[in-house]
């Protein structure tokens, strides 16, 4: 049988241990709520068919703007324009998607959170 004195102990344990993850869980949160201001202001950008197509994503995965060499532009081309801006655009996304999740990654030492990347 287990002692009063030692049921007490193993409260007090269990009690510390509650307060240290309530602190680990705020100071993530806190964590997250910078990262999510820092992914604001970063971006990725891609470039294809030659510096044909350029296309800048956010780190909040919203393009930022897209460039097109005018000298590429012809009526007889639009096609290929169209498949360089999807595929710039979709390689930006691509390169700031992973960068988010290296940085989500480092930020809950590699727990897989869903939702959170």
């Amino acid at each position: 049988m287990i002692s009063s004195c030692k049921i007490v102990k193993m409260k007090h344990r269990i009690q510390m241990m509650n307060k240290k993850m309530i602190k680990k869980a705020y100071q993530l949160q806190k964590d997250m709520v910078k990262m999510q201001e820092e992914l604001e202001n970063i971006t990725v950008e891609s470039s294809v068919g030659g510096g044909v197509v350029k296309a800048v994503v956010t780190g909040k995965l919203k393009l930022q703007s897209l460039e097109i060499d005018p000298e590429t532009i012809s009526n007889d081309d639009v096609e290929m324009l169209q498949d360089l801006i999807i595929s710039a655009v979709n390689d930006s996304l691509e390169q700031a998607q992973d960068m988010v999740s290296k940085q989500m990654n480092n930020l809950t030492g590699g727990i897989n959170i869903p939702g959170l990347t």
